[in-house]
C-alpha cells in the first residue's frame, strides 16, 4: 500500500474534529476579500475528500488530486453517497501534478505541504501548481509551524479510542528540529473481541516563512498574506498552523 493506505480506513474517524464547515467558509472568505471568483478549483492533496465534497456542495466546481489510491477511493464514495456523480479525483503527487488544462484556485490544506520533506521537491509542487494556474489564480494553502513541530508534536504521543479503532500515534523530532518521524499503529477491532493491527509510517517538516517566500517567488508568485489558521489575524510565536494566500503572477 501507499502511504496513507491503511490510514485511510481509519482518517474520517479519526478526524472527526476537523473543522471542515468553517474550513471551507474561511476559504470562501478569502477569496471575498481579494475581490476573486474561485472559477475552477483545484483541492491539491484532498484525502479522503470532505472539503472537496463540501466545497461543490456549496456551488464550487472543484475536483481533487492525492497521491493515495485508498484515499481517493473513499472520497469517491463520499461523493457519490451525498448524490454527486461525476466528480473527478486524480491518484498524483503534488510534485507531478499534470492537469487537463488550467485552473483559477488551488487549495491544499491539513498541513499536507508538511508531508513533502525535501524543499527541492515542494519547490517541483510550487512550480507545478503555477504551470497550471491562470494569470492572477489564487492558492490557499495550510502548513504546520516551526512552533508546533518542536513544542506541540515533537516527541509526544497520542492515543485515540473510537468505536472501530485504537490508535496509538507516537511522535520523534529528528536532530533537525524540523521534522517530526510519525509512527502509527492500528488496531482494528474484528470478531470476538480481537484486534487487527496495522503500521503506517511517515514524516512531516516545517518550512521556514522565508523558505516559502523564497519558494513561492520562484513559481511565480505574489504572496499576499499569511494568516493565523481560520482568521485574518498575523500569526504570533505559538501559533501552531499557518495559511498563505497567494496570487499568480
Amino acid at each position: 500500500m501507499t502511504n496513507y493506505g491503511y490510514f485511510a480506513s481509519f482518517y474520517d474517524e479519526l478526524t472527526n474534529n476537523v473543522r471542515y464547515e468553517k474550513t471551507a467558509r474561511y476559504i470562501l472568505s478569502l477569496a471575498e476579500h481579494y475581490n476573486h471568483d474561485m472559477g475552477l478549483t483545484l483541492d491539491l492533496a484532498c484525502g479522503t475528500g470532505s472539503l472537496t465534497v463540501l466545497l461543490k456542495k456549496m456551488g464550487i466546481d472543484i475536483y481533487g488530486i492525492d497521491a493515495s489510491a485508498e484515499m481517493l477511493s473513499i472520497a469517491q464514495e463520499k461523493a457519490l453517497s451525498q448524490e454527486i456523480h461525476g466528480m473527478l479525483f486524480l491518484c498524483q503527487k503534488m510534485q507531478n501534478l499534470d492537469l487537463f488544462g488550467t485552473i483559477d484556485t488551488c487549495i491544499c490544506t491539513l498541513d499536507s505541504i508538511n508531508h513533502i520533506t525535501n524543499s527541492k521537491e515542494l519547490q517541483k509542487a510550487f512550480d507545478k501548481v503555477s504551470f497550471f494556474m491562470n494569470p492572477k489564480a489564487l492558492f490557499i494553502f495550510d502548513v504546520n509551524t516551526l512552533y508546533k513541530h518542536q513544542s506541540v508534536l515533537g516527541d509526544n504521543a497520542f492515543v485515540y479510542d473510537t468505536e472501530n479503532v485504537y490508535c496509538v500515534w507516537q511522535n520523534t523530532l529528528l536532530k533537525d528540529r524540523r521534522t517530526v518521524d510519525i509512527s502509527l499503529d492500528f488496531f482494528e477491532k474484528v470478531k470476538d473481541n480481537n484486534y487487527q493491527r496495522y503500521h503506517e509510517h511517515f514524516r512531516e517538516y516545517a518550512y521556514t516563512h522565508e523558505e516559502l517566500c523564497s519558494m513561492l517567488r520562484n513559481a511565480e508568485f505574489e504572496l499576499l498574506d499569511v494568516f493565523e489558521e481560520l482568521s485574518f489575524d498575523e500569526p504570533k510565536e505559538n501559533t501552531q498552523r499557518n495559511f498563505y494566500i497567494a496570487r499568480k503572477r
